[in-house]
Parts: structure tokens; sequence; C-alpha cells
């Protein structure tokens, strides 16, 4: 019986080296962009599919004459829509190949909206749905709650200044609605999301893209409706959906998740790597590499790691240890630098940009590849780089700071509360009070210090990019761009992700078309935990360990003013931070 088992394994491996495959991936656990950034993220993520990974995956695929089709389970776990995106882009290369690619959903949007899974799906050459699901195509609309009026009625005025009027972070608490700049931002917000929602629906499905506009006002659909409107190509459970799939690879293929798929041949082809890259080198040359550099979450001071509100931090201390290694290591010839943050500390985000700076300043390229977000201080460390390549729906810009706090004088009268104070007579000492409003002087010194944060965002993103710095005030203002409407204005160069932000640093850098894409920098299993012999060594671009209290999150972003700003709602990461979750979903 152990002998028929044993034969039975050793059938279904040999078919799997040499016979048939279809390849199979599962969305519904969503999708990580970058590596962890320490040994618990490491264990608490690893199921979880990395996005790098399904594109090499997948470009492997389309050349491997064995891979016979690939079926994808859509729905589930949210996945940003600039992500999407760039897999959706990944999968229609794959079907330039002539492999069929299915995509089916037990429901896209369960009760909820679907618009992005199922523009994912757009780009496959099926789309199956579950007889008993539902396709929530509901078109794009931008909602902000406001507590102006309640925290009125609490006697809680909230004062702030801002740089300038399109900087919306904190009127949810000083506003009632949209104010008029922030309406118009937020109407071209969903106009630019809509346009490629609707063309996607349109190439994907073969409909003109006035009939997909109308189909995003009337929907969601039932599963039959969705049928009726060719919006899928058939309602089939996930039984007949892989029998259709064996019919067309054919009935000897074999079963095998893309990521397993990846990893087999990753190590397979490592000795080939290697000696190609040997046979390459001259003696005493190093190998020469492209240095990709994940600068995720929102920007604080210190080092990256797991604390802070919303997941990880990018500590400007990581981040920069990391360029600075870039910058000496001979055989890293140029940088990607994969952004996905919406901001934070402005003093941060300055420490990241001079390293990206020097960086370039040595020699060598630098490329960003933004995510699902890169706004604010996001949109600061970018600005140096010699290209920024965006996805259309990657939410960027919003140059601009702001700055305020929460006046309690009311809410104490009325529930009796009294404060007293003791100054040794500086006219600013209590400046951040929450008893009493800002003076005249407050003010003045508010403004001050306001103009010269924006003055110098401006003129980075000037220098940067090249532009006028009148022209660059027109696109800041605190205002919001999608990345295709950031492509179209200069904000950006020009549209995709990785991929193609990697193949242009490749070009600047003068090397071949398969040169290395090295994670940056690499550690072993100890550089996580042994500490760093200077803050110009490898291991000090190793993250934080464990999670990190949130009041040192606040008084890293605000300084002085981090009592206030955590009692107001504010962003927590700084000023040059964008309120609330900021990925299109």
């Amino acid at each position: 019986m152990a002998d028929a088992r044993l034969a039975g394994q050793i059938v279904r491996m040999r078919q799997r080296r040499i016979g048939p495959l279809i390849l199979e991936l599962d969305l519904t656990d969503g999708i990580a962009d970058g590596p962890p950034q320490d040994p618990v993220a490491a264990l608490l993520t690893i199921r979880r599919t990395r996005l790098p990974d399904l594109l090499d995956g997948l470009k492997r695929a389309a050349s491997d004459d064995r891979v016979r089709a690939l079926v994808v389970k859509v729905g589930g776990s949210r996945i940003g829509l600039a992500k999407v995106q760039e897999l959706r882009d990944a999968v229609l290369e794959f079907r330039q190949s002539g492999k069929l690619a299915v995509a089916w959903s037990e429901s896209f949007g369960d009760f909820v909206r679907g618009n992005v899974p199922y523009y994912l799906a757009t780009g496959f050459d099926r789309v199956y749905l579950q007889p008993s699901g539902t396709l929530g195509l509901t078109g794009v609309a931008v909602e902000q709650v406001f507590l102006h009026g309640a925290l009125e009625r609490l006697g809680i005025d909230f004062q702030s200044a801002k740089r300038h009027e399109y900087k919306s972070a904190a009127d949810q608490l000083t506003e009632t609605g949209f104010s008029p700049p922030a309406r118009e931002a937020a109407a071209r917000l969903a106009e630019s999301l809509t346009e490629q929602l609707a063309a996607a629906i349109a190439e994907g499905r073969g409909l003109t893209v006035e009939h997909s506009r109308a189909l995003l006002a009337r929907g969601p659909f039932l599963a039959k409706q969705a049928l009726s409107e060719r919006l899928v190509d058939g309602l089939l459970y996930r039984d007949q959906v892989y029998e259709q799939v064996r019919e067309a690879a054919g009935a000897d293929a074999t079963l095998l998740y893309l990521q397993r798929y990846r990893r087999t041949h990753s190590l397979s082809d490592l000795p080939r790597r290697l000696g190609s890259g040997v046979r390459e080198l001259t003696p005493g040359q190093s190998e020469r590499f492209v240095a990709m550099i994940y600068a995720h979450g929102a920007i604080r001071s210190g080092r990256s790691g797991r604390g802070g509100p919303g997941g990880g931090g990018m500590g400007s201390d990581t981040v920069a240890a990391a360029l600075r290694a870039a910058a000496a290591d001979e055989g890293a010839r140029a940088v990607v630098l994969r952004v996905n943050s919406p901001g934070g500390s402005a003093t941060a985000s300055d420490v990241i940009w001079r390293e990206v700076v020097r960086v370039r300043a040595a020699g060598k390229p630098v490329v960003v590849s933004m995510g699902d977000v890169a706004a604010s201080g996001g949109y600061f460390i970018s600005a140096p780089a010699d290209v920024i390549v965006a996805q259309p729906a990657t939410i960027t810009g919003s140059i601009g700071v702001i700055l305020g706090k929460p006046v309690l004088e009311q809410l104490f009268e009325r529930v009796g509360v009294s404060t007293d104070l003791v100054a040794d007579g500086a006219a600013n000492a209590t400046m951040f009070s929450s008893s009493r409003p800002f003076s005249d002087a407050d003010w003045s010194r508010i403004n001050e210090w306001l103009d010269a944060i924006y003055a110098d965002f401006t003129e980075k993103v000037a220098s940067g990019r090249r532009m006028d710095i009148g022209r660059v005030h027109e696109l800041a203002r605190g205002r919001v761009w999608t990345g295709a409407d950031a492509v179209a204005n200069g904000l950006a160069d020009q549209t995709g992700g990785m991929r193609e932000a990697i193949a242009v640093a490749r070009l600047r850098a003068g090397l071949p078309e398969g040169a290395p894409v090295r994670s940056y920098p690499r550690f072993g299993p100890l550089d996580q935990l042994r500490p760093a012999e200077s803050s110009e060594s490898r291991p000090a671009a190793a993250c934080a360990l464990g999670a990190g209290a949130l009041a040192s999150v606040f008084a890293d972003g605000w300084g002085p003013a981090w009592r206030f700003a955590a009692a107001a709602g504010l962003p927590p990461l700084g000023p040059l931070a964008l309120p609330g979750v900021w990925k299109i979903s």
C-alpha cells in the first residue's frame, strides 16, 4: 500500500516537471506589494502572495510551452486599484502568448462594491460568475464624514491653517461638507477613475465606452442580468469552471499554484543565472544589478516597523540607510524606489529626499515606481527621482501642509473643568494649549511656519520635475491627483508599474534587458537582530522589531503639537500626510 502511494507521488512529481500545466491563483487573501519588513511580519504573511512574484511567474509562464492555461479566483480581500492595474497588464501580456486565461468569482462584491475585482476580470479571455453571485458595478463615489456639527454641540472648536485651499485633511473637523475646492478635486478624482473603469470594461468585453459608462450607472447586477449584458461569459460553479479549463488545456494537464510554479522555476534556474553572471564579469568586477528599495507606509522618523496605526510605517532612518548602501554598492547601478505612502512627517520626508538626491549625485539613476498611493510626503520623496512611473489609478500629489489644534474652552466651561498654568513669561509657551484659541501672535508664527514648509516643498518639486515654480503652485495647493492626471500634468513621467520602472532603470544605467533586480539591502537571518556597527552599515537599514507606541508615532510626526493632533484626529504621521485610507478598493 505504501509502495503504491509512493509510486503515485513520484508520477505526480514527474508530471509537474515535464507534463502540461494549468496554473491557478487565488486572490481572496489579497496581495502584498513587497517583502515583509521584519521577521514577525514574515511569519504573519507567510501565505500571502507578493506582487513581484506574481509578475515574475506570469512572465515565465508566458514563454513556457508546458503551461496551457491560467485560472484565477477573483474576490475576497480588497486590493488597491493601482495594484490591480499592474496585475491586469501582466495577464494581458500572458494572453499574448496564445494561452487561455480564465477569471471566476463566487461574487464580484457580495452586497458591496465590486468595481475593482471586476476591473481585473476584464483582462481575461473568459469571465465566469457563480449563479447565486452578483456583479457589483456601482460607479465611483467619494464620500467623507464631517464632524464639525457634532464637535460644535459639544463645545469643541478646531482651529487650523493649511497651504492651500485643496489641502482638506482637517475639513472633516472644520466643515459640514465639501468646500468648493475639495469638491472640485473629488469630482475630478471620481471622473478619472470612472474613465479608467469604463475603458477597461469596453476593451475587455467588446463594448463601447459609452455603453460601459451606462452599465456603471445602472449596476449592480444579479448573475442572470450580468450574463444578459455580456459582462460575464457564463454562470458556473467552481467545478464547472475547472472542467471547462481542463477541456481546453487537455485532460492530462496538472494543476499547480502560480506561486509554487514560480518558486520551483526560480530555484532550478539559479545555477544558470549565477553561472551566466560570473561569465559576464571581468576580474575584480562585481555583479551589476538594479536595487529595489521599498518605501511603504506612513513616513516617520526612526526605523521602519510594524508599529503605528494602520500597519507598518516607513522609518526615515531605515530608508535613508538603504539608499546610502545602494549609493556605495558598486554592483547597484540603478535604484528603483517603490513608493506606497500617504506621507507623514515633513522632516522625516526631507531626510529621505536628501538621500535620493545623493544617490543621483553618485551617478546612479533613481526611478520611482508609485503604488496605490504616493501623495503628500510620499510625493515629496519621489520628486527628485530621474523618472516617476505611476499607475493610472495611483493617488498622488497633495503637495501642501496643514496644522491645527482643538480648542476645548467652551467644553470645559460646560462640564465645570478649569485649567490653570504657570509660564516663564515666554510669549508662545501656551501656543498649543487646547484651553485657549490661537492669538494673533500665534497665527503669525504658524503662518510663517506653514509658508516655509510649503515653499520648501514646492521648490523641491520644481527642481526635481524641472518645472517653473509658478506651474508647480498651480498643480500643488494640496490637490490630490490620479496617476493618469499626474502624467498629463507633468507630476509623473509615464504610466506603468514595477516592470516598466525596472525597464527604465536598466536603460538609464546601461544594463542589459535581463540584468537582475535585487530587493535591497538583503539581510542574513541575524541581521534583523544584531545591532548595526554604524549608521552606514547594512544592518542600519533593517526594520525595527515590535510595535511602537502610538504616542511616539504622533510625537515624531507633530513635535510639540502631537497631543492636540492626536486629540483632533489629525493624521498621526504629521502635516504631510493624507487623512484616512487612500486606496481605491
